[in-house]
Order: C-alpha cells, then structure tokens, then sequence
C-alpha cells in the first residue's frame, strides 16, 4: 500500500515538526503551530485515515489527542511536542 496524496501531505507536516520543535522546546517540551488546514491534515493522517505505523516517522514513539479533540499530542525520545491550532 502506498500512502495517499493526503497522508504524503501530513507525514510532510509531521516530518517539519518533528524538525522544527528542537528549536521552540524547553524542558523537554515544545509546542507547535500549525493552520486549521495543516492540523487537520496531520490529524487525517494519523486518527482517520488508517495510515499504517511503518508510514510515520521513526522518532514518533506514541501520539494522542488532548485538549478535548483539539491538540495533538507526539511523544518522542527527546521531546512531548503538542501541535496547536493558531
């Protein structure tokens, strides 16, 4: 199975987040923002399409939604990164 146009697109967002929270974390943690479209590109990918886990980055250990359906949340080795809204 190869993944969608609308997953490439979200491991695409998941991949530059996993990039970029280096740069915004502190204590471990980090938080991104992302439009309205992109977070719900990202969440299709990982909650509503099926998309296989060998098809998300390796350094995803565990993901989940908090905030009441509204951040998503990534745990990495390094990093607890929640992906916000603007």
């Amino acid at each position: 199975m190869d993944p969608t146009l609308h997953q490439k697109q979200g491991l695409n967002h998941l991949n530059r987040v996993l990039d970029y929270a280096p740069f915004v974390a502190e204590d471990g943690k980090a938080t991104v923002h992302l439009t309205a479209e992109d977070w719900h590109v990202v969440s299709d990918t990982l909650f509503r399409m099926e998309t296989p886990r060998e098809f998300l980055p390796e350094a995803i250990e565990a993901y989940r939604l908090t905030n009441q359906n509204r951040t998503i949340e990534l745990k990495t080795a390094d990093y607890l990164i929640e992906i916000d809204i603007v």
